[in-house]
């Protein structure tokens, strides 16, 4: 059986840039490393992979990965995902300010209507936002 949530992986084209957003978010940048090999091909099931990732850490010890494939580089037209499509919908994130949060979002690349809710029940303040590949970012204050 599972018994925790190891990380949440997200591809993105630029490394670097990936991990200086989310350090803005408050993650720290905890280890970065290129792969390539038999591991990793037969891991990922490409062959002659190179990718490079880097594991970002909250203060409750979460973990977010981020992976750039150098070899095998995919590229997202749309760049905004759709909340309904199949796979990974979204990541959600627990923050003590949900407007400024949105700003950093916005000031360093990524997208926000800054409208958000508040959930039927008054206990929070939710709004979707995207980070600069496009993945839904779930931004979640509650209320006291």
């Amino acid at each position: 059986m599972i018994s925790k949530t190891r990380h949440t992986g997200i591809v993105v084209m630029n490394l670097s840039k990936s991990i200086f957003f989310y350090e803005k978010l408050g993650f720290k940048l905890d280890s970065r490393k290129i792969e390539t090999g038999d591991y990793i091909d037969q891991l990922v099931g490409i062959k002659q992979t190179k990718l490079e990732w880097a594991k970002l850490k909250l203060p409750d010890n979460s973990l977010l990965e981020l992976l750039q494939y150098h070899s095998h580089p995919l590229f997202n037209s749309n760049k905004i995902q759709e909340s309904n499509r199949l796979g990974c919908s979204h990541i959600a994130f627990t923050v003590d300010n949900i407007e400024t949060v949105i700003n950093q979002i916005i000031i360093n690349g990524g997208k926000s209507d800054r409208n958000f809710q508040v959930s039927p029940d008054g206990r929070v303040k939710v709004v979707y936002c995207y980070d600069l590949e496009g993945n839904i970012l779930e931004i979640v204050e509650e209320l006291k």
